[in-house]
């Protein structure tokens, strides 16, 4: 759907940057110019933001476990 209809920007779009690793909102904005025209898109753009980033997989700041692999002699 289209969230923002100043700058057609749609919550796959959001979505991406979030899953892309953008970090803020404000960081969002200016990468896509999402609510940054007459700002009725706000407080939705904000909602779907805040959601995909919950639901990304942290890329920073996880230690992954690493478990060693046998090799055959």
């Amino acid at each position: 759907m289209i969230v923002c209809v100043c700058r057609r920007v749609s919550d796959r779009d959001i979505e991406r940057h979030a899953h892309n690793g953008c970090t803020s909102f404000d960081e969002l904005q200016m990468d896509s110019g999402v609510a940054s025209c007459c700002g009725r898109c706000t407080d939705c753009a904000r909602g779907v933001f805040e959601a995909a980033r919950s639901a990304a997989p942290r890329q920073h700041g996880i230690t992954t476990l690493h478990v060693p692999i046998a090799v055959a002699a």
